[in-house]
């Protein structure tokens, strides 16, 4: 019988610390997450979910500890650029345009048309497609969020409040 070692996890948070302003917002953090798996964040307001997700996708490096994504580093500069590659970042703030439509909409970060309908349509804006944007309730433009992340079909995906309006 041979033993096999276990996989890498995709994402590793080693001991991550981050301050703010001379202020601890996250201390010690240890997570590993692998393929196939899901980290749920809940907190009250202020208590550094924001931050986790913003130092995973690399906005801000933690002030202690590491991030590694396959074993590597995600802070140099090399595996960073790989990195961000593999990620859907969704934020409190959407990036729609509203003066285009809802079907180009989905386009934008996508560059090819070929996944943006049938992920529009998954989240039920398929009547929509060719409305302007801002016709779009705060709830259809989350799912226009989402719809575009689903196009996008990367691996990671970091969804801060995905589920806010």
């Amino acid at each position: 019988m041979s033993l096999r070692k276990p996989p890498l996890p995709r994402i590793l948070l080693d001991h991550v610390s981050c301050m703010r302003n001379a202020q601890q917002i996250l201390r010690h953090v240890n997570v590993s997450v692998h393929d196939g798996g899901a980290l749920v964040l809940s907190g009250s307001n202020g208590s550094g979910k924001t931050t986790f997700l913003r130092m995973l996708a690399g906005f801000s490096r933690p002030s202690a500890g590491q991030i590694l994504w396959n074993g590597y580093d995600v802070t140099e500069s090399g595996v960073f650029h790989q990195y961000k590659l593999q990620l859907n970042w969704l934020s409190l703030k959407d990036a729609i345009k509203e003066k285009f439509t809802v079907l180009f909409s989905g386009l934008i970060l996508e560059g090819k048309q070929g996944n943006s309908m049938p992920a529009i349509e998954l989240m039920g804006l398929g009547r929509l497609a060719k409305e302007k944007a801002r016709m779009l309730s705060m709830g259809q433009r989350k799912r226009l969020q989402l719809a575009r992340l689903l196009a996008i079909d990367r691996p990671i995906w970091l969804l801060d409040e995905p589920s806010a309006h």
